[in-house]
């Protein structure tokens, strides 16, 4: 699941593109993680944030079936505002979630 996506600065050809992710909060089977998304003038050395993310994926066990994952452990405080952060998001996707279903299917 991809949960937002946003575009801050335009990449240009020949510019390095670097992801940095980073595990925001882990569920019984499911982790959300935050990508960030820098490119790199080689010429100049420029580094600009180009694109920000959070992505949600369920660990699959070997019959395709989601299985538990690990706890995360949350070591400072950028960690656990981090976790904050990401439980706020799920709560509102857990939100919009019922506000679809019970309105009925999108046409």
């Amino acid at each position: 699941s991809l949960d937002r996506l946003d575009f801050h600065n335009p990449v240009y050809v020949g510019n390095l593109l670097v992801l940095r992710a980073s595990v925001n909060m882990v569920g019984r089977t499911s982790m959300e993680l935050g990508v960030r998304v820098e490119a790199e003038d080689l010429r100049t050395g420029t580094v600009r944030h180009t694109a920000s993310a959070y992505l949600t994926f369920v660990a699959l066990d070997e019959k395709g079936r989601p299985t538990p994952v690990p706890p995360l452990i949350l070591e400072t405080d950028e960690d656990r505002r981090r976790h904050q952060e990401a439980l706020d998001r799920r709560q509102m996707r857990l939100a919009e979630k019922a506000r679809e279903h019970k309105s009925g299917p999108r046409l």
